[in-house]
């Protein structure tokens, strides 16, 4: 008979068949070493029974730490983790996450968690923060009819960096949490959207809304008729609020109401068999209230906007059912073209421009071509005159593989040429290129592209490339290019980067495994983070060793050192090699 990967070993044993058993004066073992002591240990025996989780290690802006996880089921509706944390260099963390589940009536979790930092400016922080330092996680999230549903989340931090240097992994994901509650109503053509957006977090800048009500009416056919009409009307109230910091304790804000309303006929026509051509002509009103505020420099107004436009497209295909290739796993072959012409006329409205309206929903940078017909385009305080022609081209190679239809190439060109262009812009938009190429079933290579055309300048390349050909081992290589854009305008994105990245995993056998993962940034020639760890599968336990490196730019270096177990019962939690490395 093998022997058992962990076992606890007790003076005092209660088993209760089936449910639960307790111990008293218990020590825990991993294969044969003692690793914990428990005056008292519980545990059910159930699929959903209680566990305890430890993870040591070592790292430099923390010095020697414990972090300590207790999962408990009290019942079907209300299960959590249970963290005590203790690091040398900065003290003793605590908090619950709690996870309620009342069916019909929503379901969400409540996170919580406190330490008495002992060196907040350890690691590049800032030393003026207070030692006292919490972070609130709260969301709420129920259907109750068919056509009803309610969210709501609550992400308070009491300072701007407790989530940045203790759950770095959420911040990874979100470094700009807002909070909101959010309630939608559906119906066949309508549905009605109740947002309310307060800021709880005086650090991060935030348009209040409070509250934005939406009422959207879906493309619908009138009547018999071959027209379409659709719509979008909105209220509400609206602060924006800038970020406030140690110099600047009361940055100057706006205030004001808004009522806004959108609405637009379309008649979608097909020509000889293959040609769809969609005209469309559409208005808005829009009411600005007196902006209140030492910020406020507008009074009250209305603004109206008239467009107009037609959409242009078909599609052709070609197939060639006797195409065969074993390398590339080809079964048949079929080539389809899709052309576009999406061409947008806006008058210059009467009111235009940041000088003359309050900017609550305004254009952000992005590094992706932002829409240009209504109502997608959504930057209702940004909208300015347009007369422009958006031309795409859309290419797919498809073939067969296990008797499925998949992409061997999806390739998708556009650009916008600008008829009239505004002060700020050139004649032709950038091209954009979006390429996935899948040549066999375990390669595959996406790439997305952005070309200057103007200037002849490459702006922008993302660059993906997979690699699983068995199950034992995996290898992801990255490279993400962006050029300096240093304009002065608010959708500008600021300094580039020229970054190459690696993530590699092989499982040696049943029992080890080990990844890698590394972050080269070309522009300075620095290797600013690499991470190792190894993996052993324990039966109904896998633990990890890990290391972590990480020298970026104006911080200390840092290293980090882990052991972590956890249950594969609970793949949730965040770890394991499917997960990646965890961050500490």
């Amino acid at each position: 008979m093998s022997q058992p990967a962990f076992k606890v070993r007790a003076k005092y044993l209660k088993i209760i068949p089936g449910k639960r058993f307790e111990a008293r004066h218990a020590t825990l073992y991993v294969g044969g070493v003692p690793v914990f002591y428990f005056p008292y240990y519980a545990r059910n025996l159930g699929p959903r029974s209680n566990s305890f989780g430890f993870t040591p290690g070592y790292r430099s802006i923390y010095g020697p730490f414990l972090l300590s996880t207790y999962t408990f089921f009290l019942d079907d509706t209300l299960d959590g983790i249970a963290h005590v944390d203790y690091r040398e260099r900065r003290g003793v963390g605590l908090g619950p996450d709690l996870n309620y589940h009342f069916g019909p009536w929503g379901e969400g979790s409540f996170k919580y968690y406190y330490m008495h930092d002992q060196n907040p400016g350890v690691g590049g922080g800032d030393p003026s923060i207070s030692r006292d330092r919490e972070r609130i996680n709260f969301s709420y999230q129920a259907t109750p009819a068919t056509n009803l549903n309610i969210k709501s989340v609550v992400r308070y931090q009491g300072d701007t960096n407790i989530v940045r240097e203790f759950f770095e992994s959420e911040y990874r994901q979100n470094p700009q949490p807002s909070t909101y509650v959010e309630a939608n109503k559906y119906w066949s053509n309508y549905s009605l959207d109740t947002y309310v957006q307060p800021r709880v977090n005086n650090f991060l800048e935030t348009v209040e809304r409070l509250p934005d009500m939406r009422l959207t009416g879906y493309r619908q056919q009138v009547g018999a008729s071959p027209v379409y009409y659709e719509s979008e009307s909105s209220v509400g109230y609206y602060r924006r609020l800038f970020a406030e910091t140690n110099s600047v304790a009361q940055a100057p804000y706006y205030a004001a109401s808004r009522a806004d309303t959108y609405h637009q006929l379309l008649l979608p026509e097909t020509f000889f068999g293959w040609l769809n051509v969609t005209p469309r002509v559409g208005g808005r009103l829009t009411y600005y209230s007196t902006a209140t505020g030492p910020g406020a420099t507008t009074d009250e107004l209305y603004r109206g906007v008239f467009n107009t436009g037609a959409e242009l497209s078909f599609k052709a295909s070609q197939l060639w059912p006797g195409a065969q290739n074993d390398f590339f796993e080809m079964d048949g072959l079929r080539h389809i073209v899709e052309p576009s012409l999406n061409y947008v006329y806006v008058p210059k409205p009467n009111y235009a421009g940041t000088n003359d309206l309050p900017q609550f929903d305004y254009e952000l940078s992005s590094l992706r071509l932002l829409p240009i017909d209504f109502p997608d385009y959504n930057a209702i305080d940004s909208i300015d005159s347009q007369n422009v022609v958006r031309v795409g081209l859309h290419n797919k190679l498809q073939t067969k593989r296990e008797g499925k239809a998949v992409n061997l190439v999806d390739w998708n060109l556009y650009t916008d040429w600008r008829l009239r262009p505004n002060a700020q812009q050139s004649t032709f938009a950038d091209g954009y290129s979006d390429l996935t190429v899948n040549p066999k079933s375990w390669l595959s290579l996406t790439s997305l592209t952005r070309y200057d055309i103007q200037d002849g300048d490459w702006r922008m390349s993302i660059t993906t490339l997979s690699l699983h050909p068995r199950k034992s081992w995996s290898w992801t290589l990255g490279q993400v290019y962006l050029r300096d854009d240093l304009r002065t305008s608010p959708t500008a994105l600021g300094l580039g980067n020229n970054l190459f990245t690696s993530s590699f995993y092989f499982r040696l056998n049943e029992n080890w495994g080990l990844r890698t993962s590394h972050w080269f940034d070309a522009r300075t020639g620095t290797l600013q983070e690499q991470d190792y760890a190894i993996y052993r599968d324990l039966r109904s336990w896998t633990a990890a060793l890990t290391f972590m490196f990480r020298n970026s730019p104006g911080a200390p270096e840092d290293f980090t050192v882990a052991v972590t177990f956890w249950l594969k019962a609970y793949p949730k939690s965040g770890h394991g090699p499917e997960a990646g490395i965890p961050y500490f």
